[in-house]
This record gives structure tokens, sequence and C-alpha cells, in this order.
């Protein structure tokens, strides 16, 4: 079987060796190279034409996020990008992911961390993906037909009553999918959106931060005690699951436990079926990229009970895996690529709510 060749760039000596170390204990991979900079993982890129690049932020000479320009826009490979914990480190690797790189592994310890075995997994589990995806180009996708901005849903049945959900998972390449779906969604919408991202919790904050600035409904981390409120979407926080609970007098608030214990916490499976048992037939699911199956169950259960699902589209999505499963299973009513998902859930919406 032909070897994943992985470039890694990093101005840490330290890091370097950490890195080089997972990769090379991981059977499928072959380190082909090392950069100390911006500029050294640019020439070896163009040199060695490796699978996939794992790349610093911060990097002297050239930077982490113009050393990525230069790769995608050659075309020569996809880049997973390695960032620290900071707020400067957040930012910008929101701007790496809208300007076209796979993914990113957070470090647990800053810019410089011995701990790396902790994500040494997740570091594997992102490069082999990249490599199997090949480069996206978001400049591609955005030039897809989209959604035109329309307020129809002021015009809807005033005296309707009906309560909807729309519970969203994501992971791998989910920050600049959502980019394109959530802004579709008008600022009046007659539901309340749920949204589990898989991320390290220190983004998360960030993260919902940066989808309220773009988007016309408003976006908020989810916390404990917040009443559930129509045209919100809430983000589950980072660490902890995103549940609904309903109080004695018939308020619904939001829940934030730390249990179960699942593979991923947040976890797509455990805030879809929650949402589900309090808005039963009104809950529409909304599965996109991502690697592994979260949620996928979930869906299937959504539309036994007469709800609404939608799967990303293996058209788009940057990983192929937990839609795929919802489909495989029988838990997609609709499959659409990604530009078109904002639609499916406005029609989905205007289809229960008249």
């Amino acid at each position: 079987m032909k070897k994943i060749r992985v470039l890694v760039a990093d101005d840490s000596a330290l890091m370097r060796q950490t890195l080089k170390r997972i990769i090379g204990a991981a059977a499928d991979f072959e380190l082909v190279g090392v950069a100390r900079d911006g500029e050294d993982a640019v020439s070896k890129a163009r040199q060695l034409r490796p699978d996939v690049v794992s790349m610093d932020i911060n990097m002297p000479k050239l930077d982490g996020v113009t050393a990525l320009q230069m790769i995608l826009q050659e075309q020569i490979c996809p880049v997973v990008m390695v960032s620290s914990l900071t707020q400067r480190g957040t930012a910008t690797t929101f701007e790496c992911l809208e300007l076209g790189a796979f993914d990113f592994v957070a470090k647990p310890d800053g810019t410089v961390s011995a701990n790396m075995g902790l994500v040494a997994d997740e570091l594997i589990s992102k490069l082999k993906a990249a490599a199997s995806r090949g480069i996206v180009d978001r400049h591609q996708r955005s030039r897809e037909p989209r959604l035109p901005y329309r307020p129809p849903l002021r015009d809807a049945p005033t005296g309707s009553t009906r309560k909807m959900a729309v519970a969203i998972g994501i992971s791998t390449g989910g920050p600049a999918t959502l980019q394109e779906v959530l802004p579709q969604i008008p600022v009046d919408v007659p539901a309340s959106l749920f949204l589990v991202q898989h991320m390290p919790p220190s983004f998360i904050a960030s993260f919902a931060k940066r989808l309220d600035d773009h988007c016309a409904l408003k976006v908020v981390e989810g916390r404990s005690g917040m009443p559930v409120e129509p045209s919100i979407c809430y983000v589950a926080p980072g660490g902890m699951h995103l549940c609904l609970h309903r109080k004695m007098t018939g308020e619904l608030v939001i829940r934030t436990p730390t249990t179960p214990a699942t593979l991923f916490t947040p976890s797509v499976g455990v805030m879809m079926a929650s949402i589900l048992s309090i808005y039963g037939a009104d809950t529409i699911g909304v599965l996109m990229t991502g690697i592994g199956d979260d949620g996928a169950d979930q869906m299937v259960a959504i539309r036994q009970a007469g709800g609404h699902t939608i799967a990303e589209s293996e058209q788009t999505a940057v990983v192929y895996g937990m839609p795929r499963e919802a489909v495989e299973r029988g838990g997609a009513c609709v499959v659409a690529p990604s530009y078109e998902v904002a639609r499916e859930i406005l029609k989905a919406v205007r289809r229960t709510t008249e």
C-alpha cells in the first residue's frame, strides 16, 4: 500500500522532533521532509510534492498563513494547520480555514508543546483525511448557486404556534462549511437552531462570535439555564453536551451536562436525541462533513419519528463520513450539497409551520 507522504513545517526544533515521532509511528505514513519556516515549507513542498503538509501558524521569514496560501494557490497539496491556543492563534486559525486549510489541530500547551501525544490520534486522522480528500477549493464552492436572501418567512402565518428545532451536527471541515450555510438563514426564521461542532473547548467562544458576525440570525454559545427562543442558533460549549430541559413552568432551557461519556464531547448524537425528545416530529436534523458516525443513528430516529433530515452530499463534504453513515443507515430524507443545505432547512421549516 502506498504510504501518505507528509511534510512537517514548524520553527521549533522540539516540535519538529515530536511531530516526526508521531508521524513515524503511523504505519501508513512517510515523513518526506521538515521545514523550519514558511519559506522553507513552500520550497520543500514544491520540491518534494508531499500528499499533505502539517503547518505551524507562527513562523519566521514567512508565516504559516502566507505559506498556506502559496501552497494552495499552486495546488501542491492540502494543508492541516497546527495552532496555538492563544486568542491571536485562534483568530488566525479561523482565517486559515476560510483561506482553504483542510482543518487544524491545537497544540495542548501553546506555541511549543511537549504534550502533542495527547492529540496524536487527531493529527494522524486529519492528515489521512486531508491526503484522501485533496485540496478543498473554497473559491470554486463559493461560485456554486447560492440561496438568495429573501424574507418570505416574514409572510408566514402569524397565528402558527408550531415550534421548530433545527439540530445541526458537523466536524472536520465544519467551520468553513458553516460559513456557507448559516449566513443564508434569515434573521426571523421561526425555529431554534442547535449546533454541535467538534472543536477544542478554547476555540468555541471565538467560533460562535465569528459566526454571529457573519450571520443575520443571532449565534450564541449555549450556557446552562439559557431560555430557548426562536431565531437563535445555540452553539454547544466546549467540553460539554448541548441538551434541553423543560421546567415545571413549561419554559424550555439549555442544559450543558458533561455526561454521558462519548468519543466527542459535545456529541452530535446526544444533542439530537435531547432535541428529539422535546420537539418530536418538529425536529429537523442536519448532518454535514466530518469523520466518523456521530449523529447518524439519531438522524434515523428523527426520520422515524416523523421529523425531517438533511445530509450533506459527497459532492461538497470535506470528509464524507458522518453524512455518509446517516445516508447508508436510512437516516436522510434529503441529500444535498452544502450550498443547498440552507434552502432545504428553510423548505422544511416552511412546510411544517404553514
